[in-house]
């Protein structure tokens, strides 16, 4: 049975990446190296071995991943096509797992995953698997927590809480899966100490399933004072003009933000999660009243 006990991070600076870092470094299992971009200032705790490279070089980042048992891609938006990068050299360096930076929404959903928003994801499970095909040995965990319930709510994404007019897609009442960072960090720790389990596919985690009326009902329970003005939107027609956006060349994030929403909020796109592996992951999720307490404090401002 394969142990992991070597594990390489990059993007361990990064909103995700931080977390996860944190819960690796907080388990007590694992010998850790922050792999981070050549002039990086980035800091980390002195248990954490930094190992600077170019990332845009297999021969590079083949070297920092030498001797690893597992590579956990945290990066952003920005660093998602460099994957490809990250593969090749975790395979050059015989590493045993690779995690892609493939958190978020339902990319088992075939309707989601044709969503362009996910294209850079797509491509990097593409070259991933093709990469694997014709050298076997590194396998692989995407790991999928749909909507970020920390940060969607602390940056008014699932919930826009700020000026009092939240956006309510679709009605507001179907149900979606939530997750805080913090979860989606220990379901990291969880799948790197069951790998045989978690070998090769989609785990799904999710601290709570709840609906935008249930928030904008928490909401109401935090601040009666303030006045709300729920505004309402159709994710079908958010799809159509992003999708119209796009055919005259318009890739910018307000043409891209909209298919976020219908991943996460539509029905049939896999925002709500029918089954997890939180039980596997040592997940025990979270309850109405510790939902209540996150936006509590997006809220007031993190205090």
């Amino acid at each position: 049975m394969a142990v992991i006990k070597n594990v390489a991070i990059v993007g361990a600076s990064g909103a995700l990446g931080r977390p996860i870092l944190d819960a690796l470094v907080a388990s007590g299992k694992f010998n850790l190296t922050a792999v981070t971009r050549e002039g990086s200032k980035a800091t980390f705790p002195s248990s954490v071995k930094v190992a600077p490279v170019d990332v845009t070089s297999v021969d590079s980042v083949t070297a920092a991943f030498k001797g690893q048992d597992a590579v956990v891609s945290a990066v952003g938006m920005e660093g998602l096509l460099g994957q490809t990068v990250l593969i090749d050299a975790a395979i050059a360096a015989g590493v045993y797992r690779f995690l892609p930076s493939d958190f978020g929404s339902d990319l088992a959903n075939p309707k989601t995953a044709a969503l362009p928003v996910f294209g850079y994801k797509q491509a990097t499970r593409k070259h991933l698997e093709e990469a694997l095909a014709k050298k076997p040995g590194m396998t692989y965990t995407y790991v999928q927590n749909s909507g970020f319930l920390d940060w969607g709510l602390n940056n008014g994404f699932l919930f826009g809480w700020q000026e009092g007019k939240p956006t309510i897609y679709d009605g507001g009442d179907q149900l979606f899966s939530a997750t805080t960072l913090a979860t989606v960090a220990d379901a990291v720790v969880g799948v790197l100490s069951h790998p045989e389990e978690t070998k090769d596919r989609f785990v799904f985690v999710e601290d709570i399933k709840i609906s935008q009326n249930k928030l904008l009902e928490l909401a109401r329970k935090i601040a009666p004072e303030k006045k709300w003005e729920p505004v309402s939107a159709d994710t079908a027609e958010l799809e159509k003009k992003s999708n119209e956006a796009l055919a005259k060349g318009d890739y910018s994030v307000g043409t891209m933000i909209p298919y976020l929403f219908r991943a996460i909020f539509a029905e049939g796109y896999g925002g709500r999660f029918d089954k997890t592996d939180n039980e596997l992951l040592g997940i025990k999720g979270k309850t109405e009243k510790d939902v209540e307490e996150v936006l509590r404090k997006a809220m007031s401002g993190g205090k």
